[in-house]
């Protein structure tokens, strides 16, 4: 695989990794830069999660979990994104 992470690991390794390293930003656009990317990934994480739930990889309740924190996670995210002064 030439060192490359599946995408859905990749989307889903993104999430907290772009968050902890935009939380050691100092600049408030950088944090957000970050907070934007990981953001991004994860809508990718909730679309990984309907494939494992098509797929019975995971069970109705649980995709209904993890979809439910995902769209916490958007919100949060959300907010951070907006660079405080």
């Amino acid at each position: 695989m030439n060192g490359q992470l599946p995408s859905g690991r990749r989307a889903a390794l993104s999430v907290p990794l772009n968050i902890a390293e935009g939380s050691g930003k100092t600049s408030a656009v950088d944090r957000a830069r970050f907070f934007a990317i990981a953001r991004g990934s994860a809508p990718e994480c909730g679309a990984l999660v309907d494939v494992l739930q098509l797929t019975g990889a995971v069970v109705d309740l649980d995709a209904h979990d993890a979809k439910r924190l995902l769209a916490r996670i958007v919100a949060m995210l959300t907010r951070l994104c907006r660079p405080s002064t």
